[in-house]
């Protein structure tokens, strides 16, 4: 039975809760899930379902998520089914699905009507009705079981309380809602042999020859559909040179900690006999892995930067050019915003990949919307933005979940012998940093050769100078450049002290285009849903 939808102004007679309070209030009756949903763009193929991207969003079942984009009209066209409805649904988006900050949709009754709205949540989590409703209800239909609603609402708002979001295929297999993300990685060629392991990443036990399995072939992580290589493009594997073993990890998201479930998840490869015109390549973009690149504690938006100079574009790719078709960004718990710009000639020229509402638990390969081509001479800037509110020391550059990383994960073609563009500060320009630090702080931090890195930066007492000079010190001082082949080995040259790239012209953020002195009623309708009988 479907249901009849009528505007009518209701907001003010209603009470205003929390988020969280709303969730108590209806536990036993209302489905709950706030969502990430982030930047992403469309698969390679064309969709043939109304609905081609789904999702559960609960490990029960209990709500489905699927949608549609239209980026002709620049809409998105959402379902969503609820089991076992009883007295309302909230649902809503938000940069890392917290409860406070989010983007919400409201269906809620009175016990006379039902109604549907567009709200927002704010810092404290208190739900507000959205001045201007830009959310439109299309149908809603009651199931064997619940619930379906059919809702669309604009990619550009010129809502300040929404999120500017766009979307990414999804593929749900097995576990839909605890198989958070997998990796296939090739091992080396060198070793003609790897043992056999089944167990956690960080158990003792694992053999420590899996540490050369570190050649990306293929990623998936949730909210990802199948990737697809252009038809013009593949990756070369298997034969003369190419190692005959695979590494699979599979990452699993289970906060609730259900117990007894098995998993078979993988990525299934496809691969033919038929030669492509271009081998396809993955260059790493960014930071080296490395503790001398820092985020201070108690920063909301800490920025650090690296760099592929054009001295290494220079040096490594053919004159013809490389093709960028697909990118991965990719930080650990404090990122918040990833972007790579294309520079040529002293100018910042386009943006290879953004991400302004970043989340490392959703780090998909986005095919690009178009192609960048990167010239010999070319400057590509990786930077990544940081929040470390809720740490009391510094966060540094490393491997562990707990450092962090600054990386795009490029795929390209022609493939070459470049497969790292990267950089750091030189660590002597660091040093001279903390010895700097130390003649205005009494000898608090240890300079001496014994102290590491990360030692150095636990005793900084983080007051706004060490601050201010600490991004003064990545802003300006030389860096060390990774302009480094498949073999792990650099590019002949001289790859240490090397000037920052002068850039003089930087591209200007993309900004809504809303109508000057847009008019917004500080009392918008909410949608009155009429069932009729039975």
């Amino acid at each position: 039975m479907q249901a009849h939808l009528t505007p009518q102004h209701c907001w003010n007679s209603l009470p205003s809760p929390s988020v969280r309070e709303a969730a108590s209030m209806y536990s036993t009756a209302v489905a709950i899930f706030l969502v990430i949903l982030v930047a992403a763009l469309q698969s390679s193929e064309p969709p043939e379902s109304p609905f081609p991207y789904h999702i559960l969003l609960d490990p029960d079942g209990i709500l489905e998520l699927s949608w549609n984009i239209s980026y002709v009209q620049e809409v998105i066209h959402f379902q969503l089914k609820v089991q076992g409805l009883r007295a309302g649904v909230l649902f809503g988006m938000s940069d890392r699905g917290e409860l406070e900050n989010a983007d919400l949709i409201m269906l809620w009754t009175d016990g006379n009507r039902s109604y549907f709205a567009d709200a927002w949540s704010d810092q404290k989590g208190q739900i507000h009705l959205d001045a201007q409703q830009d959310c439109q209800l299309l149908q809603v239909q009651r199931t064997s079981d619940g619930l379906s609603l059919l809702f669309k609402r604009p990619f550009v708002t010129c809502d300040p309380n929404d999120y500017l979001i766009e979307y990414e295929a999804v593929v749900t297999e097995g576990n839909e809602a605890l198989v958070h993300h997998m990796e296939v990685f090739q091992c080396a060629a060198e070793f003609k042999s790897f043992p056999l392991f089944n167990g956690p990443c960080d158990s003792k036990m694992k053999p420590d020859r899996l540490n050369y399995c570190r050649h990306v072939l293929a990623a998936w992580a949730l909210g990802a559909k199948a990737f697809y290589y252009p038809e013009e493009a593949g990756v070369a594997f298997g034969g003369q040179g190419s190692s005959r073993y695979l590494r699979l990890e599979v990452h699993y998201h289970n906060p609730r900690n259900i117990q007894g479930r098995r998993d078979s998840s993988g990525i299934r490869l496809y691969y033919t006999a038929t030669l492509r015109q271009f081998n396809a390549g993955i260059m790493e973009l960014g930071l080296v892995y490395t503790p001398v690149m820092a985020i201070p504690p108690q920063e909301t938006a800490f920025v650090l930067t690296g760099y592929c100079t054009d001295k290494c574009t220079m040096l490594a790719l053919p004159t013809s050019g490389i093709h960028i078709f697909a990118s991965q960004l990719h930080t650990h718990l404090t990122g918040r915003k990833v972007v790579t710009v294309l520079a040529r000639d002293g100018q910042e020229r386009m943006v290879v990949n953004r991400d302004n509402h970043y989340s490392p638990h959703f780090q998909e390969i986005r095919m690009l919307k178009k192609v960048v081509s990167v010239f010999p001479g070319d400057v590509l800037i990786t930077s990544c933005t940081y929040n470390t509110e809720g740490k009391k020391l510094a966060t540094v550059g490393g491997f562990g979940i707990l450092e962090e990383m600054c990386v795009n994960y490029v795929h390209y073609y022609p493939q070459t012998e470049l497969e790292l563009c990267k950089s750091a500060v030189n660590d002597g320009y660091l040093q001279k940093y903390f010895h700097q630090v130390n003649s205005f702080n009494n000898e608090e931090v240890c300079t001496c050769p014994q102290a590491s890195v990360p030692e150095q930066f636990t005793s900084v007492p983080w007051n706004s100078y060490n601050r201010d000079m600490l991004k003064a010190l990545y802003r300006f001082a030389p860096i060390s450049m990774h302009c480094n082949k498949t073999s792990a080995v650099r590019f002949q040259g001289e790859w240490n002290l090397q000037p920052l790239p002068e850039i003089t012209s930087t591209l200007k953020d993309r900004t809504p285009n809303c109508p000057n002195g847009q008019a917004v009623s500080r009392t918008s309708p909410a949608t009155v849903i009429n069932w009729g009988q039975g």
